[in-house]
């Protein structure tokens, strides 16, 4: 069996310990990716260890809010945890939005613990053709 020792994890471990669990008024920190990917701008949560009921997305104006919360597994009388790594409480993440994305249609997957928001660009946003007229006879040319 291989061995790995990550001299950091403890350190990692114990800070968020004495930091405690995230809270409602307090939360933790989930990591994302954003990307564009054609005509939608793409936003991933990690967020493993999360039903879906307990996710929570909100859009105010343009500012989008997610907030998550892994509860603790429930365990009976006769369990004894050996070993507890796993950050449980509250994670949070705001974002501010661009004025060109569209977040009236904005679509939400989750699968594997990874939220995954799709939020189209509006057609505004996207790059068009100018014609320019030519003299009186108003011939155009595409540039």
């Amino acid at each position: 069996m291989l061995m790995r020792t990550d001299p950091f994890r403890e350190l990692d471990r114990m800070a968020q310990h004495l930091m405690g669990p995230g809270t409602w008024s307090k939360p933790s920190v989930m990591p994302m990716d954003a990307y564009r990917e054609g005509d939608q701008y793409v936003v991933a949560f990690d967020i493993p260890g999360v039903p879906a009921d307990a996710i929570d997305i909100d859009v105010e104006r343009n500012m989008l809010t997610v907030k998550a919360e892994r509860r603790p597994v429930a365990k009976g009388d006769d369990t004894k945890v050996d070993l507890s790594e796993r950050p449980l409480g509250v994670f949070s993440r705001q974002i501010v939005l661009a004025d060109t994305l569209d977040t009236e249609r904005i679509q939400a997957d989750y699968e594997a613990g990874v939220l995954t928001l799709r939020i189209p660009i509006t057609e505004r946003a996207k790059p068009r053709k100018i014609s320019i007229g030519v003299g009186s006879g108003r011939q155009e040319i595409s540039g």
